[in-house]
């Protein structure tokens, strides 16, 4: 894979992600009550619920400027996999089944980065070894 190929995968799921937490981020009591709301009858418990809702905004925002920085790639690769396949969880036990793809899509992504991540350019830690 080019340099520059990886440069836009890279960037592409960064700012989805940093997109994702930019907006939650100001409305964030609001964006917890309508997770709770979603997640009303399934069978995950409030308390983890609540402080997984609150989080969540933060984390994307979090691994998103990583990735437009280029800066702990690989570990940001991961930390998004986990995420990914934390909310595909989530979806699935409330039936969500519209909201699969584009998490399976993402999932994709950050598997992408992470596996090509020797192309990584235009990075703040291209320098260090990947």
């Amino acid at each position: 894979m080019k340099s520059i190929s990886f440069v836009f995968i890279r960037l592409g799921i960064g700012i989805s992600m940093l997109g994702h937490g930019l907006v939650r981020i100001p409305k964030l009591m609001a964006f917890s009550e309508g997770m709770l709301n979603n997640f009303k009858d399934s069978l995950l418990p409030n308390f983890l619920l609540i402080p997984f809702s609150f989080a969540l905004p933060f984390i994307e925002f979090l691994l998103g400027l990583l990735l437009v920085l280029g800066w702990q790639t690989k570990r940001a690769a991961i930390g998004g996999s986990i995420l990914m396949l934390t909310l595909i969880g989530g979806t699935s036990l409330i039936e969500n089944w519209s909201a699969l793809p584009s998490q399976m899509i993402h999932l994709l992504f950050f598997v992408l980065v992470y596996e090509f991540n020797k192309a990584n350019a235009l990075a703040l830690d291209k320098s260090q070894e990947n």
